[in-house]
């Protein structure tokens, strides 16, 4: 019997989807499948077979070693795996396997290399155990507590990013490390025309590319935009279940790359890039809860009220926990210097309705289907299942004790309120002392967390930066 069967891993739907996709393998001419996992940081890892092996990857899984979940931003392992209690987990010593099971409803042929098939993973032990460090698994844990309160959680996503015209790659030798030296990239765009035009038109042949790319991947793709800073853009998707919407993100950031490499451009999703005259890029994640039993949005409000109850316990929720719910949504140390006062950004803890100057921005009417809550407070680098995830837990959190978010915010630079945390290192000590976190996802998998993103700090902190180079070089 094979591992899926053994563990029960494949329902009735999924093993027809499998047959589906073996056949479609054959009668598109695909040569090989890709077989892709996002880790701890959003980034897609995973291994390519040929289409001849992909029935044995499908029901047998595909091998994958252990420290590619224990690897910081420079792909460094921030754990000794070969000392004695040297890895997050026991199941992790020596550098041991755990097993990827494709995910056939992931499955995609890639419309820029059409000789090749994509397919989401999930991450098993050999026993048959989901592994619990695996970002898509803590989505849905989150997503089965929801479910037991009777929700659903529906998402929507604004995603901002760079696109650059590559310059030169930095492939010599001398240019390889952990990490490489970053490539050199000119701008297509001055910026600082926002949503006008002519501006669309300049970047039009790069965006139409990845527009043709996207909707070929049956992406859910809403619009295109000129950002306000020079070179920057923003997709926007419909809403989703939560799950489809963090996959969307996934292979919507995986593909944007891949293909705008393949035209001489070079995509980025960091937040702030090291660039003169750039602006910060952020993700606006939409969210709102439905009732399973009825299908109606439970965010929607009544008798004149813009918000339901629920939708305000859940927005308190969000609020009470911000510092924390933070170390998920911006996860990189670049990603604090988007906090900044009158930015279109927010810096403390507030919300409003209709107002973009706060951190969750209200949105719809009274009995209004599409009501949601904007959270503006994430960087386009996070993990998108981390991300979803900490909102559902802590909009839950707030659901559960009846958290009180008070009034909104109609000056959200004035308003007294909790400030957002001003470093990756403040938000990841918020974590750390987060009951509510430790009980959500478990206190390994917080412990895990703490220590990886601490693993990117302190090398961070062992550099000598450009700034005191010129600032105290020459003075002492």
């Amino acid at each position: 019997m094979c591992f899926a069967e053994r563990h029960g891993l494949l329902s009735d739907d999924a093993r027809r989807q499998a047959q589906d996709l073996l056949r479609r393998l054959e009668a598109e001419g695909v040569g090989v499948l890709r077989l892709s996992w996002a880790d701890q940081h959003g980034i897609l890892r995973g291994k390519t077979v040929v289409a001849a092996d992909a029935a044995r990857a499908l029901r047998d899984g595909i091998a994958m070693t252990t420290t590619m979940l224990l690897k910081d931003s420079s792909h460094r392992t921030a754990w000794p795996v070969f000392a004695a209690d040297g890895a997050a987990m026991p199941e992790m010593r020596g550098a041991a396997d755990f097993l990827l099971l494709p995910d056939p409803a992931s499955f995609r042929v890639l419309p820029w290399a059409p000789h090749t098939a994509w397919m989401l993973c999930d991450a098993y032990f050999a026993d048959g155990r989901p592994v619990p460090l695996s970002s898509r698994h803590q989505l849905r844990r989150a997503l089965d507590r929801a479910a037991g309160l009777g929700f659903g959680l529906t998402t929507g996503i604004e995603l901002e990013f760079h696109l650059f015209r590559l310059l030169d790659p930095k492939l010599a030798p001398e240019d390889a490390g952990q990490p490489g030296t970053p490539p050199a990239v000119a701008l297509l765009t001055q910026g600082y025309n926002y949503l006008t035009e002519s501006r669309y038109d300049a970047l039009d042949p790069v965006l139409e590319v990845l527009r043709h790319a996207v909707e070929a991947l049956d992406l859910p793709l809403r619009s295109m935009e000129v950002e306000y800073g020079p070179s920057q853009v923003e997709f926007t998707f419909d809403a989703q279940d939560a799950m489809a919407s963090a996959d969307t993100a996934i292979l919507f950031r995986s593909a944007v790359k891949q293909v705008a490499r393949r035209h001489g451009y070079h995509a980025s999703f960091m937040c702030r890039p090291r660039i003169p005259n750039v602006m910060s890029s952020g993700w606006h994640l939409h969210q709102s809860l439905t009732e399973i039993a009825t299908g109606r949005n439970a965010f929607a409000g009544q008798g004149g009220e813009p918000l339901s109850g629920t939708a305000r316990h859940y927005l308190g929720g969000l609020l009470h926990h911000a510092q924390a719910a933070a170390a998920f949504s911006t996860p990189t140390i670049n990603g604090y210097r988007r906090y900044r006062p009158l930015s279109l950004a927010p810096d403390r803890a507030v919300w409003g309705i209709d107002n973009r100057g706060v951190m969750v921005r209200a949105l719809g009417r009274p009995g209004d289907r599409a009501t949601r809550l904007e959270n503006r407070v994430g960087e386009p680098a996070a993990n998108p299942y981390l991300y979803a995830a900490s909102q559902l837990h802590f909009g839950l959190d707030g659901i559960e004790r009846a958290r009180d978010p008070g009034p909104p915010a109609d000056a959200p630079y004035e308003t007294e309120a909790p400030p957002l945390p001003r470093s990756l290192g403040e938000a990841l000590d918020a974590l750390d002392r987060s009951e509510t976190a430790r009980e959500a996802f478990g206190e390994g998998v917080i412990d895990w967390y703490l220590r990886l993103k601490r693993a990117e700090i302190a090398r961070f902190e062992a550099e000598v930066s450009e700034w005191e180079q010129r600032e105290y070089f020459e003075l002492f």
